[in-house]
């Protein structure tokens, strides 16, 4: 359909390159260090200190894979963003466990 799908996350490079290898993705996985572009998009979300010590009993240290101490994390969202930098279709919810289905992206696709 003439589109390109890539990712967008706030890990150290080093550790996004691992999970591209593990996961075998076949699309782009960009780093975006102290979530500087999902601040633009207004979809940060910061940890507060009891969900950071569950994080810490779980062995997941997002100071090192982020390589900062800011205890942040993207909200998850998916946007087609045309050739001119329009966005023409955006979800997001700051439930995470909560996603769009692919198939709702596919059919925003075709609607353009």
């Amino acid at each position: 359909m003439g589109a390109d799908l890539l990712a967008v996350s706030p890990q150290a490079e080093v550790y996004s390159q691992e999970l591209i290898q593990e996961k075998k993705f076949s699309f782009a996985l960009l780093s975006d260090p102290g979530n500087q572009v999902a601040k633009k998009f207004g979809l940060v979300y910061n940890l507060p200190q009891d969900l950071k010590e569950i994080y810490q009993k779980f062995g997941i240290d997002l100071e090192k894979y982020n390589g900062d101490d800011s205890w942040t994390l993207p909200v998850p969202a998916r946007y087609i963003i045309d050739t001119t930098g329009g966005i023409r279709y955006r979800e997001s919810d700051a439930d995470y466990t909560i996603r769009p289905e692919p198939e709702d992206t596919i059919q925003a696709l075709r609607a353009l």
